[in-house]
C-alpha cells in the first residue's frame, strides 16, 4: 500500500489545462501587441543598417554569454559568473598594457596590434578565470569560510586591482573607464572588418558563440552530469573538478568577447538573466539552452530599440528635447530584466499568475466535487438531491461567488441540472459523486484499520484525500480492506459501478 499511503497526485496535472490555456492566450496577445508596438517604434526611430549591426553584435555577445550561463545557473553558481565578470578585469587590463607596450617598443607592428591585443586579452582572461576559481577554493579551505564569503574576498580584491590599473594607466594608453565598465556598443560597430560593413566585434562574438555551441554539443552529456550531480559524474569517470575549471575558463573567454560590447559590469546580465528566464519556462536542459539563446537575442533587440526611442518619448514632454537616446548596453540589461519579470509572472509552471490561476481552478474543482458529494449524501438520507444556492453555500462552508462559479461549471458539464435556482444531481453527476463518496469512505476505513484514531478524527483527512484518489487507488484500497462493505461509521461504501 505504499502508493496509497503516498497518495499519487499525478491526476492534478490534467486539471491545469484551463490555467495553461489562459496563460498561452495571454502570451499570444502580448506577443501580438508587442509586435505592433515594435513595428511602430522602428518606423519612428528610422531604423537603418547601423541599428541592424548594433543589434546583431549585441545579440551575438548576449547569446555567447548565455551558453555558459546556463550551466552556471544549473550548478547554482550564478555569483561565480558575477565574480568572473569582475575578476577578469585585471587580466584584461594587464594583457592590454602588455600588448600596448610591445607595440610602443616596436616588437609588434600597428597593423597586427589589434589581433595581438585580442589574443592577449583572451589569454589574460582565461588565466585569471581559472585563477579566480582556484583562489576561491583555496580561501574557502584555508580560511575555513563559506563559499560565498571566499568568492566575495577574491572577486572584490581582483576587481579593485583592475580598477586601480585602469586609473593609473588610463592617461598613457587611452583606456576609457566608462567604456571598460559599461560598454559602448554603438561605437564598437563602427570598427569594421576591412572592405566590409561587418563589425569586428560581431566577428569575435560570433566566433565565440560558435565555439561555445560546439563545446556544448561535444560535451553535452559530461556537462549535464557534472552540473546536476558532481559525485555521480566523478564516479562515472567524468572528473567534476576538471569540468568546473573548464567551465570557468570558457566563461572567462566568453566574457572577454563581450567585454568591449557590453562592458564588464553589464555582461553579468547577459550571462545569467537569459538562463534564469529560460529556467522559469522549462526544466529540460536542451529546451533551456534554446530558450536562453532566444531570450538573449530578444534582450539585444528590445534593448537597442528602447534605447533609441524611449528617452525622447519620456523627456521631450518634460522639456528636455535634447535627450533622444541612451546607452544600448544598459537598456539590454533592462530588457533582460523585463523578460525575466514576464516569465516570473506568466511562466506556465513557475509563474506567479499561473500558480494563482491553478490554485483558483483547483479550489473551484474541489468546491464542485464537495457539492456533488453533498447532494449524493443528501439523496442517500432523504431520497432527494435538490438544494438551493444559499443552502449549498451554507452547508459547504464557502462564500457565494466561488460556489456560483463551481455550480456554473457543474451545470455546463451536465453533472447538475438547475431548475428555478434549485440544483439537482444528474445521472452523470451521480456517478462522479458515487466515486467521490466511495473514495472518502474507503480512506476512512483504511485509516481506521492501520492507525489507532478515534472515529471522529477520520473525516477531516478523508475530506481532503478523496479529491485525489483515482480509480486505480480506489481499487487498491478496496483490495487492502478485503472489500469492506461499510466505513467505520457504519455507512455503506458505494460500489465502483452501478
Amino acid at each position: 500500500m505504499n502508493r496509497v499511503a503516498a497518495i499519487n497526485l499525478n491526476n492534478t496535472s490534467s486539471r491545469s489545462g484551463i490555467g495553461r490555456a489562459i496563460v498561452v492566450g495571454c502570451g499570444l496577445l502580448f506577443v501580438l501587441v508587442a509586435y505592433q508596438v515594435t513595428r511602430k517604434l522602428m518606423l519612428v526611430a528610422r531604423w537603418d543598417s547601423y541599428d541592424t549591426w548594433t543589434v546583431i553584435t549585441a545579440a551575438l555577445a548576449a547569446m555567447a554569454c548565455a551558453l555558459p550561463g546556463v550551466y552556471l545557473v544549473m550548478r547554482r553558481q550564478s555569483m561565480m559568473g558575477d565574480a568572473l565578470s569582475h575578476t577578469t578585469l585585471p587580466g584584461i587590463v594587464v594583457a592590454f598594457l602588455i600588448a600596448h607596450s610591445l607595440q610602443q617598443s616596436g616588437w609588434i607592428s600597428s597593423a597586427t596590434y589589434d589581433s595581438w591585443r585580442h589574443a592577449a586579452m583572451f589569454a589574460g582572461a582565461l588565466l585569471i578565470g581559472v585563477l579566480s576559481a582556484v583562489l576561491t577554493e583555496w580561501v574557502q579551505k584555508l580560511g575555513r569560510v563559506e563559499a560565498s564569503a571566499a568568492l566575495g574576498v577574491v572577486f572584490t580584491t581582483l576587481f579593485a586591482i583592475g580598477l586601480l590599473l585602469i586609473r593609473l594607466k588610463a592617461d598613457q594608453v587611452h583606456i576609457d573607464p566608462d567604456c571598460v565598465l559599461y560598454g559602448i556598443i554603438e561605437t564598437t560597430v563602427m570598427d569594421t572588418v576591412p572592405n566590409t560593413q561587418i563589425p569586428r566585434a560581431a566577428v569575435v562574438n560570433g566566433f565565440v558563440l560558435l565555439a561555445n555551441l560546439l563545446l556544448v554539443l561535444l560535451f553535452f552529456k559530461e556537462l549535464r552530469i557534472s552540473a546536476f550531480d558532481p559525485a555521480i559524474s566523478t564516479a562515472m569517470g567524468i572528473n567534476a573538478n576538471v569540468m568546473h575549471y573548464a567551465l570557468m575558463a570558457v566563461t572567462a573567454a566568453t566574457l572577454v568577447s563581450a567585454f568591449e560590447s557590453v562592458g564588464s559590469i553589464l555582461v553579468i546580465a547577459m550571462l545569467i538573466a537569459p538562463a534564469a528566464t529560460a529556467h522559469l519556462l522549462t526544466d529540460r536542459l536542451d529546451y533551456l539552452i534554446g530558450l536562453s539563446l532566444v531570450v538573449a537575442s530578444l534582450s539585444a533587440f528590445l534593448g537597442h530599440l528602447v534605447a533609441i526611442t524611449l528617452p525622447s518619448v519620456v523627456f521631450t514632454p518634460l522639456g528636455y528635447p535634447e535627450v533622444v537616446d541612451t546607452n544600448t548596453a544598459g537598456m539590454m540589461a533592462v530588457a533582460a530584466g523585463g523578460l525575466f519579470a514576464t516569465a516570473a509572472l506568466f511562466g506556465p509552471r513557475y509563474g506567479v499568475i499561473s500558480k494563482l490561476l491553478d490554485q483558483a481552478r483547483l479550489s473551484r474543482s474541489i468546491i464542485a466535487e464537495d457539492v456533488l458529494g453533498l447532494l449524493y449524501r443528501l439523496e442517500e438520507e432523504t431520497g432527494v438531491s435538490t438544494l438551493a444556492m444559499n443552502q449549498l453555500t451554507a452547508m459547504i462552508g464557502t462564500t457565494t461567488w466561488p460556489t456560483y462559479l463551481a455550480m456554473r461549471g457543474l451545470v455546463t458539464s451536465g453533472d447538475v441540472t438547475a431548475h428555478g435556482g434549485v440544483y439537482e444531481l444528474s445521472d452523470a453527476g451521480r456517478e462522479k459523486a458515487q466515486h467521490l463518496v466511495r473514495a472518502h469512505r474507503l480512506w476512512e476505513s483504511y485509516m481506521a484499520k492501520h492507525f489507532d484514531l478515534p472515529a471522529d478524527h477520520l473525516h477531516e483527512s478523508a475530506a481532503l484525500v478523496e479529491h485525489f484518489l483515482g480509480a486505480d487507488l480506489r481499487e487498491e484500497l478496496a483490495a487492502e480492506l478485503d472489500d469492506t462493505a461499510e466505513d467505520p461509521h457504519g455507512r455503506e461504501i458505494p460500489p465502483e459501478q452501478g
